[in-house]
């Protein structure tokens, strides 16, 4: 429990270095904006004051109490939101429309304290208060379990390289785009990261405490019903996962590039139309998918490995921050713009989930007893992948015959009302259950009884 109090302490020096790092090297043209320096002091001051819900935030996922999360994160983001338009609207309505920048760290500090806040009025205040050591001594390592510090070191390290490959995308933009389209850009992946924050992460959260409760940290040494029963449903509980999300991800690529241009007047002010943003959109649809896939299994990864294997994970993840580079740097040089950090993140996640689907495979196999376990299984069965193939052709002939797109470019938000676009929604509203039915039937409905009959044994 100690343990959360230490990002706390190293927050204020790191919050501080990082910002002066920031303020000393930034392009003269970010410098340039207005309220530069202010806004970098907010942000800083908001990322301390997130870091003070951390031990509230363990205790919460500790004792499963998920329903504490989502509340203070979802009124913080509630609190971000509002904030953020207020300023907006006045800096449009009665200021100089320079308050952007200030607007969305005001946004990101009301989001910080306000979650912070939720956490203290459900939990309460006591568990800021550091638990007195165990052993005799009065340094600081006293308070701290030795081996659950070096678990921490190692997984902290870890997480700096997810956090470039994660963030190493605004770092390469800011190399390669003006700030336009930089905005452009941010938008779009806005809107993308919507639904890794709101669907994804949760279920990758709940998928670490599953199995890190159901396996312990790891296979046992000794044989036992208990643990073979264990080793059982998490690996047809993380079958199950993989079945789903590969199918899901079938019908969403055939689906979500046939109808994102019509979608995108509705979700794209006029103004950025022009940018970047349609093109990196249309990218994200295709980076969903493996974005579900890598975060279940590492999640399964993270939940089960040994610091052993951490350092190995570690090591392979400096190699993918290469790949990442590489592959962002070609594709900027081949023309595909801004959309090339997508598509290098879809590089990246792919090499990393190739890397957690050995790992899984072969912690099955080596563990006692040993369990059966082939990703082969989790993939869309041949009767959805031939319906989705049939739905992409009809999707071809009804955009041929009806121009939906075409319609939608000239029209705007406007030609949602038209005859010719209604009919080509129609269309894929009833193809899309037609796919989802199919799925059901195929593997869907198995998947089901297969996690009852976990769910009794």
């Amino acid at each position: 429990m100690n343990l959360t109090f230490l990002p706390i302490l190293l927050a204020i020096p790191l919050a501080l270095c990082t910002s002066i790092l920031y303020a000393r090297f930034a392009s003269q043209e970010m410098k340039r904006q207005p309220h530069f320096g202010s806004s970098i002091t907010l942000y800083a001051l908001a990322a301390v004051t997130e870091l003070l819900s951390e031990p509230l935030y363990n205790v919460a996922m500790v004792e499963l109490k998920t329903g504490v999360r989502v509340r203070s994160e979802g009124l913080g983001i509630t609190s971000k939101s509002i904030t953020t338009f207020l300023i907006l609207l006045y800096d449009s309505k009665k200021g100089r429309g320079d308050l952007a920048l200030v607007a969305f760290a005001f946004g990101q500090l009301m989001y910080s304290l306000v979650m912070f806040a939720t956490y203290i009025v459900y939990l309460g205040a006591g568990y800021m208060r550091p638990k007195l050591p165990s052993a005799a001594g009065n340094t600081v390592l006293a308070y701290i379990d030795q081996e659950a510090l070096h678990l921490s070191f190692t997984m902290t390290l870890q997480s700096l390289v997810k956090h470039f490959l994660t963030e190493g995308d605004k770092m390469i933009l800011s190399w390669f785009s003006p700030l336009r389209d930089q905005g452009g850009y941010a938008i779009a992946v806005n809107y993308g990261s919507l639904i890794a924050r709101i669907v994804f992460q949760p279920i990758e959260e709940t998928l670490r405490v599953f199995f890190s409760r159901i396996l312990g940290g790891g296979a046992k040494e000794k044989e036992s019903e208990e643990q073979k029963t264990s080793l059982r449903q998490s690996a047809e509980t993380l079958r199950s996962l993989l079945s789903i999300q590969t199918s899901m991800s079938v019908i969403l690529l055939v689906f979500g590039s046939a109808y994102l241009p019509i979608l995108l007047p509705l979700l794209l002010p006029a103004q950025y139309l022009s940018t970047s943003a349609p093109s990196v959109l249309a990218a994200w649809v295709w980076y969903i998918p493996v974005l579900a896939i890598n975060g279940g299994l590492e999640a399964f990864l993270s939940s089960v490995a040994t610091p052993q294997d951490l350092n190995q994970q570690s090591r392979w993840m400096i190699g993918f921050s290469v790949i990442y580079i590489a592959s962002a740097i070609f594709l900027y040089r081949a023309g595909l713009g801004d959309a090339s950090l997508v598509y290098a993140n879809i590089v990246n996640l792919s090499v990393r989930i190739a890397y957690c689907l050995h790992f899984v495979t072969r912690f099955f196999s080596r563990s006692k007893p040993s369990q059966r376990f082939r990703w082969q299984d989790s993939l869309p069965s041949w009767g959805l992948c031939v319906v989705t193939a049939l739905s992409f052709l009809l999707l071809r002939f009804s955009e041929t015959r009806l121009s939906a797109i075409a319609i939608a470019t000239r029209r705007g938000r406007a030609a949602l009302l038209d005859p010719s676009v209604i009919i080509h929604v129609g269309v894929g509203v009833v193809l899309t259950l037609i796919c989802l039915l199919t799925w059901w039937q195929t593997s869907g409905r198995y998947l089901n009884l297969s996690l009852r009959r976990n769910k009794v044994e």
